[in-house]
């Protein structure tokens, strides 16, 4: 594929549980090398969205294009290879609890690739230094960390295999403001060092604010309006409209201008 063609490509999307429509027709263009911020109310599918594109959630309908390839027409070692290009962060980094920090971010390189347990310790113990927590993490426990560094943790499993997209779900959910604003800068400065598509599913005007290059905004079953944020600001549509220039808006903004 060439670097013109968006790295991900949604056509006609529909998901539907039981008699419920979530998405219906839904078109969506994720540019290579873009922080793209998923936004929209509760129930809109923010996160059904991204588990439709990895393919955890088989859609109704419509299709997903990856790397230039249809998810719904691979087979099963064509996924496996093509799921090798992208890393995930759940919320809270869903770590396994029985694991240690490396151990968790040992995980991707047992699946795939097999390596020797002394090169699998070096290159845990480089990732586990990559998103900022000690060398003694290492060796804790998901539930001797505090959230921020379970997240932390979370981002170094899904960067372990050097994946060239990073899908987040509401990274920054449950943490401080300061935490929070740590994190929206590592995401920043390792999409920038790696060159990294971020597809980056948040509630957080702050985090929108500080990494994101565009947004897509989920409305009416499908992506109301996907532009910079100036574009999101000169909207009439009354949930962006009162998303986007509401009171909290408003601080994110004036707080986005200050650290600029």
């Amino acid at each position: 594929m060439s670097d013109e063609e968006p790295i991900i490509r949604v056509r006609g999307l529909r998901n539907q549980f039981g008699s419920q429509v979530v998405h219906e027709n839904l078109d969506l263009d994720v540019k290579r090398g873009e922080v793209l911020g998923i936004v929209g109310g509760s129930g809109t599918g923010k996160s059904v969205l991204l588990r439709s594109i990895v393919g955890l959630q088989r859609p109704t309908a419509g299709t997903v294009t990856v790397l230039g390839r249809t998810i719904s027409e691979m087979d099963e070692e064509e996924r496996k290879r093509l799921e090798q290009q992208w890393g995930i962060l759940f919320q809270d980094g869903a770590l396994f609890s029985a694991l240690t920090v490396a151990e968790n971010v040992q995980v991707p390189y047992r699946e795939h690739l097999g390596l020797p347990v002394d090169l699998m310790d070096e290159l845990a113990a480089l990732k586990i230094t990559m998103v900022g927590l000690p060398s003694d993490a290492c060796t804790k426990f998901p539930s001797e960390l505090s959230g921020g560094m379970r997240k932390r943790a979370g981002l170094a499993r899904a960067l372990a295999l050097d994946p060239n997209i990073l899908f987040l779900d509401e990274p920054t959910a449950g943490l401080d403001p300061i935490g929070a604003a740590a994190f929206d800068t590592l995401i920043r400065d390792l999409q920038r060092t790696l060159g990294l598509t971020v597809f980056l599913v948040t509630h957080d005007l702050d985090t929108l604010h500080a990494t994101c290059d565009r947004i897509a905004v989920l409305a009416d079953k499908r992506v109301t309006l996907q532009g910079t944020m100036d574009d999101m600001l000169r909207s009439d549509h009354p949930w962006i409209k009162e998303y986007f220039t509401g009171p909290r808006a408003r601080a994110a903004q004036a707080s986005a201008i200050g650290q600029g």
